[in-house]
């Protein structure tokens, strides 16, 4: 994700290496740079200048540290910076007492039927005692109606479904009230889109709105188009007045452009982020995580929430200090191999730790749990909490115990190795890990 971005941001701070301290000259010249990579990643143009306008009234400031480098300063300034203009907290949805509704708007291949799904799986794991229910209330797109039943079976919420009604509207105020005479909690509408903005879709989204009176409207926006999304917002919140945005396809190549500039510019939140095709692949959009992300600095903060859903404080505070120290074993290893199997893609989690992008080119593909796992296995107890070395005859025997050849052990033997060393080079993980946030960047390895 914003890979192009991230990688100039990280040339610019390297270019800031060696140097003691901000000056006027460098702080021109790195902020020129810094310029020319948003505008590149398709960031609204009076944002970008925004953006390195307050960065160098900040770095000339009085207030600038003096005992660290000139990068380490740079890059806590234009970490702080993304986190300012993306929103500086996450916003979640807040349900009601009462029936809380909530409508999803957006232009066609946005993925709106695909949040409707997505919102309400999130919702539902959320507040396990609420009621759902879903409205299909797109009329427009050929089997969007389908498409939503299908998800709603899924994750087993009820759909309202008018067969052969052409109006949506009617649709909406039936499913209003089937949720207040049933008791449901949330009501969540999907609503057509359009190739582009016209006047008969606004006037439907006004109608809908005025009907069933929601808590929120969502702009389902697609990372992948830039600002143009946030262009889209904008004419969006001037018919239905929006509440915040719902990013999608963040898993793809997309550019930074929408995911910068949108809260910016409508001054609504970004509340949530699609990061994946599955049901379960939406997440509150947290500023702080993103701008770690778009540097190059992992998303501790959600690889933190991910394990927290699987995993008991104490089993996750006991890994996390042996990962700290590089002392975990290869019990440790099995252990976590059949956790992370539940957690999602190995690649996509091992790209959130910082120095990630070390990590995810390791040559440990998805299969590779299978075949190590049977190593593991094949090992004795004291092989397993390396209490002996694994000479070349255990190693032979392992790789006969477990039908694997010997280099395959000696791979696994060697990235083990070198998976600790990394652990042992990060002296600032432990704090990140502890804290979900930067409050320093003294120590980061640039």
């Amino acid at each position: 994700m914003f890979d192009s971005l991230t990688q100039k941001f990280q040339e610019i701070i390297a270019s800031l290496k060696g140097k003691k301290t901000l000056t006027e000259d460098n702080i021109s010249s790195a902020v020129r740079q810094v310029r020319m990579a948003l505008l590149d990643a398709d960031v609204n143009y009076s944002v970008a200048g925004s953006f390195v306008k307050r960065i160098q009234e900040k770095a000339l400031g009085k207030d600038i540290l003096r005992t660290i480098s000139a990068s380490e300063q740079f890059i806590k300034l234009v970490h702080d910076e993304l986190v300012l203009f993306m929103g500086k907290q996450e916003n979640p949805i807040l349900l009601q007492e009462k029936l809380t509704v909530i409508i999803l708007c957006g232009l066609q291949g946005s993925g709106k039927t695909t949040q409707c799904a997505k919102l309400a799986y999130y919702l539902k794991k959320k507040y396990t005692n609420k009621k759902f229910l879903l409205a299909a209330c797109d009329l427009q797109r050929p089997a969007a109606v389908q498409q939503l039943e299908k998800l709603a079976t899924a994750i087993e919420v009820p759909v309202v479904i008018l067969n052969q009604e052409i109006d949506p509207i009617k649709v909406a105020k039936a499913a209003k009230e089937k949720a207040v005479s049933e008791g449901f909690d949330v009501l969540i509408i999907d609503t057509a889109g359009r190739l582009h903005i016209d006047e008969e879709l606004m006037q439907q989204l006004i109608e809908i709105k005025q009907v069933v009176k929601p808590q929120e409207v969502l702009f389902v926006a697609s990372a992948a188009t830039g600002q143009d999304a946030v262009k889209t917002a904008l004419e969006f919140d001037k018919h239905v007045q929006i509440t915040g945005t719902i990013l999608t396809m963040l898993d793809g190549s997309s550019r930074a452009g929408a995911a910068i500039s949108i809260q910016e510019v409508t001054k609504k939140p970004l509340k949530f982020e699609g990061i994946g095709e599955k049901v379960s692949d939406l997440q509150l959009f947290n500023p702080q995580s993103m701008a770690d992300r778009i540097l190059g600095m992992g998303d501790v903060i959600n690889f933190v929430r991910k394990a927290e859903e699987i995993t008991t404080k104490e089993e996750a505070e006991a890994l996390e200090k042996k990962m700290l120290k590089g002392s975990f074993t290869y019990a440790d290893l099995l252990k976590q191999m059949k956790l992370i199997n539940r957690m999602g893609s190995l690649k996509s989690l091992l790209k959130m730790f910082p120095g990630g992008a070390e990590f995810a080119n390791m040559d440990f593909d998805e299969k590779e749990f299978v075949r190590r796992s049977a190593i593991i296995s094949s090992m004795t107890e004291k092989e397993r909490l390396e209490k002996v070395e694994l000479v070349p005859s255990r190693r032979r025997r392992i790789a006969e115990g477990s039908g694997n050849s010997i280099d395959a052990v000696n791979r696994m033997v060697k990235e083990h190795k070198r998976l600790k060393q990394i652990f042992k080079d990060m002296p600032s993980l432990q704090q990140k890990m502890a804290k979900s946030k930067i409050p320093s960047f003294k120590g980061w390895k640039f």
